[in-house]
């Protein structure tokens, strides 16, 4: 467990298991520990076990989505720890809003690549800076 309360490894949280490999891929490439969840009910449960440094987060999920999930986070004890950014197709200036207002630290438009990724999380001190 680091020492901010959150574990080493960065959570990956989408529906579509093509975009949790390919960020699995470039976040590995970085030399980060990933751990995948396929909706937000899932996520809460790995969180809860070990606070993941950053999430990187779907909105339009089954269940429980981003927006849900960020809200039940930030409301758990040590919630407020990790990194979470916004990883979706919403691209309306009201949504960005909205995810941040409910404890996102940052957000991406999908379709993302390894640039954006990494500039982000790197920004956030989710990977070195090297």
């Amino acid at each position: 467990m680091g020492a901010n309360g959150t574990d080493s490894y960065r959570l990956v949280v989408d529906d579509a298991s093509p975009v949790r490999a390919v960020a699995r891929r470039i976040l590995e490439g970085l030399g980060v520990r990933v751990r995948e969840a396929a909706d937000g009910h899932a996520a809460l449960e790995i969180c809860l076990s070990s606070m993941p440094a950053g999430v990187l987060l779907d909105w339009n999920m089954p269940a429980l989505d981003g927006l849900g999930f960020v809200r039940h986070l930030r409301a758990r004890d040590g919630g407020d720890k990790p990194r979470v950014v916004f990883c979706t197709t919403r691209n309306e200036i009201a949504d960005i809003e909205c995810a941040l207002a409910a404890g996102a630290d940052d957000y991406i438009i999908k379709p993302f690549d390894i640039r954006i990724l990494t500039e982000k999380f790197r920004r956030l001190g989710l990977i070195g800076t090297a």
